[in-house]
């Protein structure tokens, strides 16, 4: 029995290129695609745009509402702090008022 032999450059060449033939054969004998299936393939695609496109625009909306709503409520508690120093401000003139009638 003989030994192993490796191959030499042209041999690993030669074989590189056999190899690279075969596959551009592979790709010239594939059949052409078929007009229908294109067009679904199309249509499907056209279709998952649409979703993705009104699931953005949905979410704009959302997120455009709850910065609407982050808003109203600061403003609401705004209001409130305001009226709370209102009250303390009425509460220490009260207790001033109470303070000087009992000194007179």
């Amino acid at each position: 029995m003989a030994g192993f032999k490796a191959p030499d450059f042209n041999e690993r060449r030669a074989a590189a290129r056999a190899a690279k033939q075969g596959a551009i054969e592979q790709l010239r004998n594939k059949p052409a695609p078929d007009p229908a299936v294109l067009a679904a393939r199309k249509a499907a695609q056209a279709e998952r745009e649409e979703r993705r496109a009104a699931r953005k625009a949905e979410a704009a909306a959302a997120r455009i509402a709850k910065a609407e709503a982050d808003k109203a409520q600061a403003a609401a508690e705004a209001e409130a702090a305001q009226r709370t120093e209102a009250e303390l401000k009425a509460a220490r003139d009260a207790r001033y008022a109470a303070r000087k009638a009992r000194q007179k």
